[in-house]
């Protein structure tokens, strides 16, 4: 097995491991902090969101450092040192006294939030420009399968060896993930024929990106199709409640909730190696509108099943969002500086999550849930139609220079 071939699959393992356990606690949060103390019904929902979302503010502004940290020192130090942060907080949750104890965690979790990421800054560097696409689509697969039993596994636990135990064993697997990347990464990257390292400075690669009107319209879709995509999540068992009567309702809204990151799994590596063949700006294109296709009809099922077959199709389209993203920022910026790029990306993510919730929750106690789905359908639509214009605006300059350089 090739070293590339080796990293690839050591990161998918890693990936799974942290994105399982990461979400492994989400599911009981508003719960433990009952346990913390005698709270009231509406301490508890309100700070739970301020548990949530913390950890999110707080990466938004740090995952460009990690970015160029791990460009700069070296992405597998950077991934060992965040996963066993991650894992050190997610640990120290379990002897939490207090609300503001758990608070302060789940900050200090935020700011190592970048193992995700930079890992796909690690694997993207390692690998031709060409097949870039279908390579991070295969490493997704990893996060999205974590992703999906972490809840699963997390609730399980809970309720067998309950709250500290779960939170013991989860720091100890994320720990656990670091080790694995600490002695079985070898860190390479690939030499582009035609490419040099050049060593930029923060203001030159802020201003690589506000120059480039392809990179600032894949971050700000970033930040777009967070915010549509979180403006439903914690709607979502209430929706369910609406469309039936049936006493198990949090299993059939956990599997609602599931199903979009199972069509995510099934797509993910097909839309990246996709991508690769007919350029990643046009698949994302596609995407964007799909995911509007499927999203706005959300809004109109009269039954569970109608709503569970069009999340499913929601979650076949976001699948190669995220590989196909990462692969266009692996052409349009310097590997030098790809980890710093992916960063910025990450954190207008980032913003989604926290932007998302609060527009979803301010716009369903005003108009109901159904409106919410209408207005992330027009942002995911008006998101496509901006890329696309992107696109062909860039197209017609590529053409232009080739032109000029012809004559």
């Amino acid at each position: 097995m090739t070293i590339e071939k080796k990293n690839i699959v050591i990161m998918w393992f890693a990936n799974f491991l942290v994105a399982a356990s990461a979400t492994m606690v989400l599911p009981f949060l508003s719960l433990y902090i009952k346990t913390l103390g005698d709270y009231s019904d509406a301490y508890v929902q309100q700070w739970a969101g301020y548990v949530f979302g913390v950890t999110f503010l707080v990466a938004f502004f740090v995952s460009p450092l990690w970015g160029r940290f791990g460009d700069k020192y070296g992405r597998k130090k950077i991934l060992v040192i965040t996963a066993a942060g991650i894992g050190s907080s997610v640990l120290l949750m379990g002897f939490a006294s207090s609300v503001m104890e758990l608070f302060i965690l789940r900050a200090f979790m935020g700011l190592v939030t970048g193992f995700i990421p930079t890992s796909a800054a690690l694997i993207s560097a390692q690998c031709k420009k060409e097949v870039a696409g279908r390579t991070l689509g295969t490493l997704q697969t990893g996060t999205v399968s974590g992703a999906l039993c972490g809840p699963l596994l997390g609730g399980l636990l809970a309720d067998t060896v309950g709250f500290q135990y779960t939170f013991t064993i989860t720091g100890t697997v994320i720990i656990f993930a670091s080790i694995l990347v600490a002695f079985g990464i070898k860190e390479i990257v690939f030499k582009e024929a035609n490419e040099e390292k050049t060593v930029y400075t923060r203001k030159e690669v802020f201003l690589h990106i506000f120059k480039s009107p392809i990179l600032i319209s894949v971050m700000m879709i970033s930040l777009i199709f967070q915010v549509a995509n979180f403006s439903i999540q914690p709607l979502l068992a209430l929706y369910v409640n609406e469309l039936t009567t049936t006493e198990n309702l949090a299993f059939l809204a956990g599997f609602a909730f599931s199903v979009t990151g199972l069509g995510n799994l099934v797509a993910t590596r097909k839309w990246g190696a996709l991508g690769d063949r007919i350029g990643h700006g046009k698949v994302l294109v596609i995407l964007l509108l799909l995911s509007s296709l499927f999203f706005i009809p959300q809004a109109l099922v009269t039954e569970l099943w109608q709503l569970i077959i069009l999340r499913f199709l929601f979650g076949l389209q976001i699948g190669g969002l995220l590989p196909c993203m990462t692969a266009y920022i692996r052409q349009l910026a310097p590997l030098s500086v790809q980890g710093e790029v992916l960063g910025y990306n990450i954190s207008f993510r980032f913003l989604g999550n926290v932007i998302g919730p609060v527009m979803g929750g301010i716009v369903a106690a005003k108009f109901g849930i159904d409106m919410v789905f209408y207005i992330s359908g027009f942002l995911l639509t008006m998101s496509g139609l901006f890329l696309w214009l992107a696109v062909v605006r860039e197209g017609k300059k590529t053409e232009s220079e080739k032109a000029h350089l012809s004559a």
